[in-house]
């Protein structure tokens, strides 16, 4: 009987031999699949839009056509810049100012004085001109941009096609000096490697040449959208993207929109999400014990003392922040009338944001980073285009639906990523805490000297960190 069983027992192991491997397989793949859907990376919804007036709305027929564009002036525009520059009524600061109650009204009259008797709009326009710009119309609205290729491309080099997008009150203009050392780094001493870029500057809609959105709603995400089709339009499928300001919030957002586009983001500005109790309680176990919440010595350097870095310093410098918000059209209906205001409105922001101790000098510290011909420029920028309002129209449509700017925080980033944290940055964001929006981050460089504009005031550095994390990301 023993014997009569063990072809039945051989039988039924030989059985177990292809169903027990066959069941595991089967149970594994499957494991593997759930893995993979849960895994699956959740895209930010591009939409669409149309931002051009009601009468064109009719027609629809878009110009995808890529057309030269000219910055241009005349006898006209000059002097009637100067008529108002001429009737500028100085109002007398208050003894030791400097520039605790903003634009320190000396220094304005001496400002006012050489943009008046010494600044030369002309010869910044062909300045502004050796780049080459262009225009194209998507979703109803004119998009000016530079695109700058380079001049010479070494045997065996790639051209990395670099997508730059400026904040407020910014411009196309902050990248003019960084823009040589990207597209010939080897002519500027950057030649470490085997990069090399061709770059396009746009101007966000409402800033500069871009046509202003005619219909309400216009936030980053249309402005994401916008920016995605230029560079289809442009031919490119896969490239990088940089941001700084808003155009840190726009670059994440093409990020989170059309991962696959993106081969890279570098940024030197990361919005993060809203406090909440577990992280206050990191914060504050952070002052004693900043290893063990994950801070560098340097994180906690440039976050503490926590409540006047992060609160009252924050608070000081974001006053327009809540009129742009709330009611921009009010407080720019004057900035866009007079010269002198808006001048000082928008070099305040270049003082401070550039470095937090300017407050206390009398002429802000302005010309110890850039000249007058540079800040005025890009003054002239927002005055010859009547676009200060739209500008600061911006705020409200994104302040509006997303009130602390963390709705979109939701969606992972998952391009490789580089930050460039400048030590004089309006807020520090630690390592630590961009990885929970920022999965990927590739590079991540505490900068030694530099403040927002960091494209403007630092452009080598700036060049140096977006090379070195691209050759990382080339590398993968």
């Amino acid at each position: 009987q023993a014997i009569s069983c063990l072809p039945r027992s051989f039988e039924y192991s030989q059985k177990n031999a292809v169903l027990v491997p066959a069941a595991a397989l089967g149970v594994g793949g499957m494991l593997l699949l759930w893995l993979r859907s849960g895994r699956k990376i959740k895209t930010l919804d591009m939409g669409n839009g149309w931002w051009g007036s009601s009468e064109s709305l009719m027609k629809r027929n878009e110009n995808e056509s890529i057309r030269p564009f000219k910055i241009e002036t005349s006898d006209k525009e000059i002097e009637d810049l100067h008529r108002r520059l001429d009737q500028f009524r100085f109002t007398p600061h208050v003894e030791g100012a400097a520039f605790h109650y903003g634009f320190n009204s000396s220094y304005l009259r001496k400002v006012v004085a050489y943009w008046r008797n010494k600044f030369d709009w002309r010869k910044q326009v062909e300045e502004l001109n050796k780049y080459p710009h262009f225009q194209t119309t998507i979703e109803g609205i004119d998009i000016h941009f530079i695109h700058v290729k380079p001049s010479y491309v070494p045997h065996g080099r790639a051209v990395q096609p670099l997508l730059m997008v400026h904040g407020w009150p910014g411009s196309f203009y902050e990248f003019y000096k960084i823009i040589p050392l990207l597209t010939e780094p080897a002519r500027h001493g950057l030649n470490e490697g085997d990069v090399v870029f061709e770059v396009i500057c746009p101007s966000i809609p409402g800033y500069g040449f871009s046509e202003a959105p005619h219909q309400k709603g216009f936030d980053s995400i249309a402005t994401a959208r916008i920016f995605h089709k230029l560079m289809n339009r442009l031919g490119f499928k896969k490239y990088y993207i940089q941001g700084g300001d808003w155009g840190s919030r726009i670059t994440t957002n093409m990020a989170q929109m059309l991962p696959q586009s993106v081969k890279g983001l570098h940024l030197n500005l990361v919005f993060i999400g809203k406090q909440s109790l577990g992280k206050m309680i990191r914060i504050m176990l952070g002052a004693y014990v900043p290893w063990l919440v994950g801070f560098s010595r340097e994180d906690a350097k440039r976050i503490y003392p926590f409540m006047q870095k992060n609160v009252y310093d924050v608070l000081r410098e974001s006053g327009y922040l809540h009129i742009q918000a709330t009611k921009p059209d009010t407080a720019g209906c004057g900035l866009n009338d007079s010269p002198v205001g808006l001048a000082a409105y928008i070099l305040e922001k270049f003082s401070t944001w550039t470095d937090k101790s300017f407050l206390h000098k009398d002429d802000g510290g302005l010309e110890s980073k850039y000249s007058l011909d540079e800040l005025l420029t890009n003054v002239m920028i927002y005055w010859v285009t009547s676009s200060i309002v739209s500008s600061m129209r911006y705020y409200k449509e994104n302040f509006s639906k997303d009130p602390d700017l963390t709705a979109h925080n939701r969606f992972g980033v998952y391009a490789p990523t580089g930050i460039a944290a400048f030590p004089q940055e309006i807020v520090h964001t630690p390592r630590v805490w961009a990885k929970d929006v920022y999965r990927n981050i590739i590079t991540y460089s505490y900068m030694p000297r530099g403040g927002h504009f960091a494209a403007f005031e630092e452009p080598r550095l700036l060049a140096q960190d977006i090379i070195q994390f691209v050759q990382k990301v080339e590398q993968l």
